[in-house]
């Protein structure tokens, strides 16, 4: 356990052979339900430092935290076959990971892809999933947002210093995410770069791009109402941006309906995907999270 960091680093090994890592924060933490986080298609497990510090250390009710990296992300391995980087692999390769870390279930926080995810996970492996929480992502992901994305990745500049990479993040998403403060965008670029000796490069594999730079947008993409009816049993949180492009806010009510007791959050001044480490967000997840325990308690 790194004691300026607040977590340890754990690798293992993904049914096909490939070294995959996650950080564990509050090892010691036990009696409670354990977090898993998962991040969005090209991010990773240092998305989610803050507000994991916050659920393992500063809540009411400390929690064990493990933040995942998938393959070709962060500090775990690239795979050399790019038809790997998908839902239905990461989900097994998610579940690997809590077999190597002795978890039986947990509570799991998913960001965009993550949110995928669990419902991938929610048709393999049901009784993993203890609590949710999608954060802007939901069954149905709108067309306009995932072109977004795709034209942001494939155009995304190369910047090599610090300042040259928060400029460009500014310039892309500042309009979607106006509440953000110099912190926040700090964080941002620090969670989504690596140093090199060349610089400040993108922390995944540069594959990645291809993956959705091949999605035909001009065709409906599959709803995921059937796996979303999977969850209904299960309690659940969706926090939508409220400038998010990717999770519509009919997508939101239709929600609503199929899951009656879905609790909801809308962060103003945020876009696609909120950050969970700011405003009153942390609390919120982590009261969240304690009252889906309290009412499972009483079952």
């Amino acid at each position: 356990m790194s004691s300026t960091e607040g977590f340890s680093d754990f690798f293992y090994s993904a049914p096909d052979g490939l070294k995959l890592h996650a950080r564990v924060y509050g090892e010691a933490n036990s009696g409670h339900w354990p977090v898993v986080c998962l991040p969005g298609l090209t991010r990773n497990a240092r998305d989610f430092h803050e507000l994991a510090l916050h659920l393992s250390a500063r809540a009411a009710v400390p929690r064990k935290v493990v933040a995942f990296d998938y393959r070709g992300r962060g500090q775990s391995a690239y795979d050399a076959d790019i038809g790997r980087y998908n839902v239905g692999v990461e989900a097994g390769d998610i579940l690997a990971g809590l077999v190597a870390l002795g978890m039986e279930a947990a509570a799991f926080i998913g960001t965009s892809r993550g949110g995928l995810i669990i419902h991938v996970l929610g048709m393999m492996q049901p009784a993993t999933l203890k609590a949710i929480v999608f954060n802007d992502i939901g069954p149905v992901i709108e067309p306009a947002g995932l072109a977004h994305i795709q034209s942001y990745l494939e155009r995304a500049p190369k910047p090599k210093t610090f300042t040259e990479a928060l400029d460009a993040q500014r310039s892309v998403h500042g309009q979607d995410f106006s509440a953000l403060i110099d912190t926040d965008w700090a964080r941002m670029v620090r969670a989504l770069n690596r140093e090199t000796d060349q610089g400040l490069v993108p922390d995944f594999d540069p594959k990645l791009v291809e993956t959705v730079a091949g999605l035909d947008l001009t065709q409906p993409l599959p709803a995921l109402w059937q796996q979303f009816d999977a969850l209904g049993a299960i309690p659940l949180l969706t926090i939508r941006g409220a400038n998010s492009r990717l999770l519509s806010t009919d997508t939101l009510r239709q929600m609503r309906e199929h899951h009656s007791v879905m609790e909801t959050i809308t962060v103003e001044g945020q876009g696609h995907a909120p950050f969970l480490d700011t405003g009153s967000l942390p609390d919120d997840i982590a009261a969240f999270l304690d009252r889906a325990e309290r009412q499972n308690s009483l079952k």
